[in-house]
């Protein structure tokens, strides 16, 4: 079984305008509502590569309400932890005339205490051996930075496995609780590491001195590096005609996750990943590969 945990998800509004202007009112020709988190993208795209999921985390209020039905209309199964506070709403405001955009993140709903243990014991009774966990996205206010070094430690003692992509002292303070992978970008690494100079072969010996077991970084367009008992490899993307990268990241951990959980070794998990990831970024928008474009960039790029 494959489980996904979002701590921090939000309703991702976007609003498109001719122009964006300061101090005068914009008008939108378009919105959209989308389902925001990556853990939460993880489970739509593991559901469109026909694998069982279950997305579980925080949500609160109407805007919880609207994530948990937006998620059950796609098939997904769910089982979020409720909370006092109003799941965030975050805001993007898109210029068609200028081709920019800004983007605005709520921090999110404060977590108390009580909910937090709630969730643990959630986690407690689900975990078994052999299952997958994806911790994945940032934190909201209330919770500790070594919320997933403990997370980490809960599920891997009953068995579990854990893909932890997140960043920051997140990251350092769980990649010491030896997951079973992290997966951050270049970027990440390099803060992670406080080393901007650093190959990406540095970041993965680097990086697993610290505890994962394995260690995949994300390179965007240049592919994705991964660690091996040679060193540091890296695979090329494969060739796509870009149209949005949003949602990208996510679906790579989602192809590694269904690549892993199916005992494939970690080399065919990057290859894997890396197609869910490049069809996701050659679609409009925020849809996300299908199988049946990932089976044809991995026959045409062997």
């Amino acid at each position: 079984m494959i489980y996904t945990l979002t701590l921090n998800p939000a309703v991702d509004l976007e609003l498109t305008s001719p122009a964006l202007q300061f101090n005068e009112v914009n008008r939108a020709t378009a919105s959209r509502k989308d389902c925001g988190g990556k853990g939460l993208n993880v489970s739509r795209m593991l559901m469109n590569l026909g694998c069982v999921s279950t997305a579980m985390g925080f949500t609160g209020g109407k805007s919880g309400e609207w994530i948990a039905s937006q998620m059950d209309a796609l098939g997904v199964a769910v089982d979020f932890t409720e909370i006092a506070g109003e799941t965030r709403t975050n805001v993007v405001l898109v210029s068609d005339e200028e081709g920019s955009h800004i983007k605005v993140n709520d921090p999110g709903p404060a977590i108390s205490q009580a909910e937090l243990e709630s969730l643990l014991a959630k986690i407690e009774s689900k975990a078994g051996p052999g299952d997958w966990w994806v911790l994945a996205g940032s934190l909201p206010p209330g919770l500790g930075k070594d919320v997933y070094a403990r997370l980490t430690g809960i599920i891997q003692e009953r068995g579990s496995h854990v893909l932890l992509d997140t960043s920051g002292e997140a990251l350092a303070l769980a990649a010491k609780a030896r997951p079973s992978l992290v997966k951050p970008n270049l970027e990440e690494a390099h803060e992670l590491l406080g080393n901007r100079d650093l190959s990406a072969a540095d970041c993965i010996r680097q990086i697993g001195e610290l505890g994962p077991s394995k260690v995949v970084i994300s390179l965007g367009k240049d592919g994705v590096a991964f660690s091996s008992e040679d060193g540091a490899q890296r695979i090329a993307s494969p060739t796509i005609t870009e149209k949005n990268p949003t949602g990208a990241g996510d679906s790579l951990v989602a192809g590694l996750v269904f690549s892993l959980s199916r005992g494939d070794s970690l080399a065919e998990a990057v290859r894997f990943g890396a197609a869910c990831g490049a069809a996701t970024a050659s679609l409009p928008g925020t849809d996300l590969g299908t199988m049946e474009q990932i089976e044809q960039l991995l026959n045409t790029n062997p």
